[in-house]
């Protein structure tokens, strides 16, 4: 059974079908029926890419999948010749696809297998063939051996250093470096051309060096090669020397190298050409020489250059424009000026284009005797050649077929005929590349399927609009009718519309309505029905609602929600309070029409709602329950003159009732002695939030009508509360409901945003409207969206709050607008937006990545900054991860813990800090965007300098006699360098004055120091830093304590170790030994009291026995002080002098073999100990003493 407005998604594949006459794809609708019984030609899914350069140490894939029904089978063609995979050992095929997977680890070689590939997915209905897929194993050869000449040239002169890299695929990246791996720096004097080699505009006499080296970086295979370094001489009529001053500003005018006028070292002569694909970069170089060095300019004649796609490299050496397309054609001149002279050069630049589709072709589903066409439109310069092929042959060389025709790029197919499927290829190629398009005809011819269940029943509420729905499939396309009760001759017109899709609207159901609906769907293969019974029911009202009530403590309420509904439905009434499921407590009754609370309190006040529901409808009603004290709602306990609340308005009135406006008219109450200063218009509507009062307007105290705005599609009920100085009064009771007709929506949806998930797709998000600010039920979102330099928008209808972009390109950024859309009409269209597809990891490394300037905890890093197009997402930072690896200090261990930090700057430069002093770093860099790092450039290591060590590890001050002060410090645990030794100053203290400061340095082997005082009142503020070769460390500061009061004063370590104190605690020992054995023998003869004076008692039934299983007499001597305290002669109690406590944990304190104390000198006490053992008079020697006597 279906409820009202609940449509079957299966409903829209009829919509597809009527397109199809026309040129149209479909899809295999998700029903199981239909999925068996509809055929469809195979069609490429997955494929590898067309110039597919594989690392030969890997597997190699090369993908083939594609779909089809039957599913497709593969075969493969390599260098146009069939390719046995079956008898190919190192080759499998990934079933069910036909990828290809090709395995070197058994001794196969993986350049035996390269060449071009085309995969063909067949079944009985056609072929879809692949791109060709050219497949390359990636290489590295070795740099060609030869031998470099010195080269000695005259300061002032330019130079070219060759770099010719060997041919590797694909290309490597070339730099410079020095044998120390330290990059050529680079300037506007001395660069490195696209080509790769280094160009001198003018050499200096600083430039002669032994060891100009030309690296090449693989990519595939992460290695680098290197040219053997050039030797370079420069000879000069001044010597250079490093040391010296250097101007920057004119480095030849010191050294008197004669000036000249600038010359092209690259392109030769006054104009050069440059061919670049649409769609590509281009790149521009111009170098000069002259001195001084020349600088360089940039122009386009007749026009400007496109600044949002150009960037200048290379100190204005290069320019690049990204994403060329036609309109780059034209000539660019580069400018080369200096002081003495000026000269151009002239770049011819020819945009050509490799094909791109204007009109892809387009898979056709056709019934038979149907039209239909299929168009291939390609782009290019020059013009695309299009060609046609069936099935992976030329058209030309298959069978004729009456029912088709090629006219150039279009083959139109006139009354097609059953077995006339096919897939079709179009192959649009010039000299710059080629595109091939597979597109199917298929040709259906299948009975009508009804999609949804046979027989259905439907139940609606009166006077709504109802669709019944009828979903289909067949082809040729069903003719699809409508019949009540078996009669008529097709339901179409009046309060009746049928859609092409199948579903029947009936805009305002009607009692006379119901009834058996038939839907039949026919076509030249068969006929099928289905059967909806309709049942139109009287719509559920509260026609009694519940009212707002003050009422006092103690008393009882009523709400009534007094029901009228369809007898045929059953209905299930729920109470809610604050819009929550109300527990019904013993006070509450319940019954049919209300809802009764005995014995009210301040816990019951709130909102109290009544929900009746039925299966295809419900309705609610709110009212508030306000509970008062007894005083509030007697007005004769008020003083005549005292000012109160005003009292609340009564007899509110709706009229001039308006589409989106109401007048509303009351009498105010009385005032209570203070001026009604203003009236609250409050609100509250049934749909959203129903019982929930919201102010609507404020008005003057002395008005008592007025008109109100009021928003589309609400159910109002108003109510207005009084304002005086004292107060608000209690609300007014409830106006009459008015519900305001519905309307398109006001505003806009807004918080727009598009963010990738995954680099190819992006996801449109935004806020939806509010359920006030909708006007209108059955709200949908038409959301819009194109490429940033694209003018085509697409869109989509959708009900939810997000919506995604499949297949995009990384990072691509994207104009999105958003349109809200009610039964009404359309809401105004929100501002445009740009967001971004996803962001994939980053493809290019920082190169030349190296260091300079190494300082004991910093460094600066160099590289060369990555373009912009190989992010593939948001920039966020360069970020170095360097490593601890050791330190220079022999036998010191390090935390080799990776850190990183993050450079923001495009410049190629920053530092590095908070090193640690003479270590051994290792350092790498990687580009990172918003969720993905790139590929790591070149590890750089480097040691940094020496530095000033930390504070020694400890420092103590020990005082061994009244007239000495002995020191003792251990090495710091970062010494920072090669220790050379201590530093000890310090200086006597008397109050607020200090004596004079005294110095004493030690060998680094020295780690104690024992000063002799003058006198045993001397204090002394002490300084210690350990030094290296760069200095003194960090200090640490001790001060020793004052001894004045004490003879001799010793260490907690070292007095254990005394041979007096031994003595002392062995006999303290020896004797606490005796006294226990004494006091236990006392304790067994039954304490002090003779047995005699116990002897006529009478014996208690139950003995009574301690936890160590003596018995307990209950003595008066069980009340005895604790240990550590003595009788004194006249009784009282005394804390001892000499009482063990003192010196541990009461008198229970351990020794060490050595009769050391085990535990530090504590006054801890072992309170269960002391508490299970009731008389303390045997843990005390005075006290044995006494019992003794």
């Amino acid at each position: 059974m279906l409820k009202q407005g609940k449509r079957s998604g299966l409903a829209t594949w009829p919509l597809l079908l009527i397109f199809l006459r026309a040129v149209a794809s479909i899809e295999v609708p998700l029903d199981p029926k239909i999925q068996q019984e509809l055929k469809q030609p195979p069609t490429i899914v997955k494929q590898s890419p067309k110039d597919y350069i594989v690392d030969p140490r890997d597997s190699i894939i090369i993908e083939c999948e594609a779909k089809g029904n039957p599913p497709p089978m593969y075969e493969w063609k390599r260098n146009s010749r069939y390719f046995n995979v079956g008898k190919m050992p190192h080759v499998t095929q990934r079933k069910p696809s036909g990828t290809l997977e090709i395995s070197s680890r058994n001794g196969g070689r993986p350049e035996d297998y390269e060449g071009e590939y085309q995969c063909f997915a067949s079944n009985e209905f056609g072929i879809a063939v692949s791109n060709k897929i050219l497949l390359r194993i990636s290489k590295s050869p070795l740099w060609p051996k030869e031998v470099l000449e010195p080269l000695v040239v005259t300061e002032g002169t330019s130079l070219v250093l060759p770099c010719n890299p060997p041919p590797g695929l694909p290309p490597p990246n070339t730099f410079w470096m020095n044998s120390d791996m330290q990059t050529i720096q680079q300037d506007a004097r001395v660069s490195m051309g696209l080509n790769g080699d280094l160009y001198f505009s003018s050499v200096l006499a600083k430039d002669s060096s032994t060891d100009y080296s030309c690296n090449a970086r693989f990519v595939f295979t992460y290695t680098i090669q290197q040219k053997n370094p050039f030797s370079l001489k420069v000879q000069s009529q001044q010597p250079y020397n490093d040391s010296s001053s250097f101007n920057l500003t004119d480095p030849y005018g010191a050294r008197h190298v004669p000036e000249t006028s600038p010359s092209f070292l690259t392109p030769s002569g006054l104009v050069s050409s440059k061919m670049v694909l649409r769609g590509e970069q281009l790149l521009l170089e111009c170098i000069a020489a002259g001195v001084p060095t020349p600088s360089i300019k940039w122009f386009k004649k007749g026009g400007d250059l496109p600044m949002k796609r150009v960037k200048l490299e290379s100190f204005n050496k290069t320019l690049r424009i990204i994403n060329v397309s036609e309109e780059d054609s034209g000539d660019y001149m580069c400018m080369a000026n200096n002081k003495i002279a000026s000269i151009q050069h002239t770049i011819s630049v020819q945009v050509k284009a490799a094909p791109h589709w204007l009109d892809k072709p387009q898979n056709l589903v056709l019934a038979p005797d149907e039209n239909g066409r299929m168009t291939c439109i390609a782009h290019g310069n020059p013009k695309p050649t299009i060609q046609w092929l069936m099935n992976g042959e030329p058209i030309e060389s298959t069978l004729p077929n009456p029912s088709r025709e090629v006219e150039g790029d279009t083959i139109i197919f006139r009354r097609v005929l059953v077995g006339g499927s096919a897939v079709y290829q179009c192959n649009a190629s010039n000299e710059h590349g080629y595109l091939l398009a597979n597109a199917f005809i298929n040709i259906l011819d299948m009975k009508p399927m009804m999609l949804g269940p046979k027989t259905q029943l439907i139940k609606v509420v009166e006077n709504n609009r109802t669709f019944l729905d009828c979903p289909f499939f067949g082809a040729p396309i069903p003719t699809l009718r409508w019949f009540k009760n078996g009669l008529g001759s097709g339901l179409d017109g009046g309060h009746y519309r049928a859609y092409v899709n199948g579903t029947l609207e009936i805009k305002r159901a009607l009692p006379e309505d119901q009834g058996t609906y038939t839907c039949v769907a026919s076509n030249i293969m068969g006929k099928v029905e289905i059967q909806v019974r309709l049942e139109v029911k009287e719509p559920t009202r509260i026609v009694r609602a519940p009212e707002h009530v003050s009422s006092t403590r103690g008393s009882s309420v009523r709400f009534n929600c007094r029901i009228k509904h369809d007898p045929t439905m059953a209905i299930h009434v729920t109470w809610l309070k604050n819009d929550q499921p109300l527990s019904y407590a013993w006070r509450m009754k319940k019954d049919e029409e209300s809802l009764t609370i005995t014995n009210i309190n301040e816990g019951d006040q709130g909102t109290y709602t009544c929900l009746v529901k039925t299966e295809i409808d419900e309705d609610s009603a709110s009212a508030r329950l306000t509970v008062l004290e007894e005083e509030s709602l007697s007005p004769s306990n008020r003083s005549p003159m005292l000012a109160d609340r005003p009292e609340s308005p009564k007899d509110l009135e709706l009229s001039d009732l308006l589409v989106r406006s109401v007048r509303l008219t009351w009498v105010p109450g009385d005032d209570n002695n203070s001026p009604i200063t203003e009236f609250l218009v409050q609100f509250e509507e049934n749909r959203w939030e129903p019982g929930k009062w919201q102010n609507l307007s404020s008005h003057p105290g002395n008005v008592n009508s007025v008109l109100l705005e009021l928003s589309p599609f609400v159910n109002y009920q108003f109510r207005v509360i009084a304002i005086n100085e004292v107060g608000q009064s209690q609300p007014s009771r409830p106006s009459l409901r008015y519900q305001t007709s519905g309307a398109a929506p006001d505003i806009a949806p807004e918080d727009i945003k598009g963010m990738g998930s995954k680099k190819n797709n992006m996801e449109i998000t935004w806020k939806p409207l509010s359920d006030i600010q909708k006007n209108a039920p059955n709200i949908v979102y038409e959301v819009s969206w194109k490429k940033k330099d694209m003018e085509e928008w697409n869109s989509i209808n959708t009900t939810k709050a997000k919506h995604m972009v499949h297949d995009t390109e990384t990072y691509e950024p994207f104009h999105i607008k958003i349109q809200a859309i009610n039964d009404f009409g359309r809401g105004p269209e929100s501002a445009v937006v740009l967001g971004y597809s996803g962001e994939d990891y980053p493809s290019a490394t920082p190169a030349h990545f190296n260091v300079s300037k190494i300082d004991s905890t910093k460094v600066n890093v160099h590289w060369d900054p990555v373009d912009p197009s190989t992010v593939h997402g948001e920039f966020k930072e360069y970020r170095v991860y360097y490593s601890r690896e050791s330190s220079l200090v022999r036998g010191l261990k390090v935390n080799k813990e990776k850190k990183t930090k993050g450079f923001f700057s495009s410049s190629g430069t920053g530092v590095l800090t908070d090193l640690v002093p003479f270590s051994q770093y290792k350092m790498y860099m990687v580009v990172a965007n918003s969720r993905y790092e790139g590929p790591p450039s070149n590890t750089a290591e480097f040691k940094t300098k020496e530095g000033v060590p930390s504070a020694p590890k400890f420092f103590r001050i020990v005082q061994r006699s009244t007239h000495t002060v002995h020191l003792q410090w251990d090495k710091p645990l970062e010494p920072n360098g090669n220790l050379i030794g201590y530093t000890l100053q310090y200086y006597t203290v008397n109050g607020t004055q200090v004596g004079q400061r005294q110095v004493q340095s030690f060998l680094p082997n020295v780690t104690t120091f024992t000063l002799r005082l003058p006198d045993r009142s001397t204090r002394y503020k002490f300084y210690l830093a350990a030094r290296t070769q760069v200095g003194a460390g960090e200090v640490y500061a001790e001060e020793s304590p004052n001894f004045s009061n004490e003879a001799i004063s010793t260490d907690s370590v070292d007095i254990a170790t005394q041979g007096w104190f031994i003595g002392l605690m062995c006999a303290v020992a020896l004797i606490v030994l005796i006294l226990l054995i004494v006091c236990f023998i006392k304790r067994s003869r039954g304490g002090k009291y003779p047995v005699r004076d116990k002897k006529d008692l009478p014996l208690d039934p139950v003995d009574h026995k301690d936890q160590d299983g003596s018995f307990d007499y209950h003595s008066d001597e069980d009340n005895k002080p604790l240990q550590g305290s003595q009788t004194s002669l006249d009784g009282q109690v005394k804390e001892s002098d000499d009482s063990l406590v003192d010196y541990g944990e009461g008198g229970d304190g351990q020794f060490n073999e050595d009769g050391s104390f085990i535990g530090q000198y504590t006054v801890k006490k072992d309170k269960e100990e002391t508490e299970g053992n009731e008389s303390s008079e045997a843990t005390s020697p005075v006290n044995a003493i006494y019992s003794l006597a």
